[in-house]
């Protein structure tokens, strides 16, 4: 572990994001890192699909920590659909029970992208992983109960799925967890190991 740390010292990993939970997922693959809140235009170009959005977004923000910060670049974005709509931050009470009533015995689908730019081969890998949610039936008492308890107003479809917003789930049908809450660790263990860094691994060979 020495070494790997050593190693990544001289070609550090950067998480590029602000999100508190993402930073939270990452520490799980015991890995020093610094973070980067990368300053971009988020919005939706026209004709874009969402698979397209978080695609592109994730890209962006890796490329643009990668104007002041050398080494391998994380990054992450997620939008919540439900069937050709994505579903926004609600930023309000209103619209969050707007949200959830729409959700409600549907599935919802949350699309995750994960993007890995090593800026000293100058080469990116980018993936977006799927997620369902299947929504429970959820009766105006139990939608009011949950928005007063955990107040999602910050959060992409009004719930969090990494606290008590899966409760109002019937189930998930995905390949990671992780990249239900933000950051798809498995796929991001992948693109680690292709340049060189293995998590469980004693020592590293970085690429250039």
């Amino acid at each position: 572990m020495a070494i790997l740390q050593t190693l990544l010292l001289l070609v550090p990993l950067i998480l590029a994001s602000s999100s508190p939970f993402r930073k939270e997922l990452l520490h799980k693959l015991d890995l020093d890192f610094d973070i980067v809140s990368p300053d971009i235009d988020e919005s939706r170009k026209a004709h874009e699909t969402p698979e397209q959005l978080v695609l592109r977004l994730a890209q962006e923000k890796a490329f643009e920590v990668a104007k002041t910060r050398s080494g391998l670049i994380i990054a992450s974005d997620q939008v919540a659909t439900l069937g050709d709509e994505i579903l926004t931050k609600p930023h309000s009470h209103e619209n969050a029970v707007k949200q959830l009533e729409k959700s409600s015995g549907n599935t919802v689908t949350l699309l995750t992208s994960l993007s890995l730019l090593n800026t000293n081969s100058d080469t990116i890998d980018t993936i977006v992983e799927k997620s369902k949610v299947v929504f429970k039936v959820l009766s105006a008492k139990k939608i009011e109960n949950y928005l007063q308890k955990e107040k999602p107003y910050n959060c992409a479809g009004s719930f969090k799925s990494e606290a008590l917003g899966i409760s109002l789930f019937e189930r998930i049908e995905g390949n990671d967890p992780n990249a239900l809450i933000g950051l798809p660790l498995i796929q991001l263990i992948k693109m680690l190991e292709k340049q060189g860094v293995d998590v469980l691994s004693q020592s590293t060979d970085l690429k250039d």
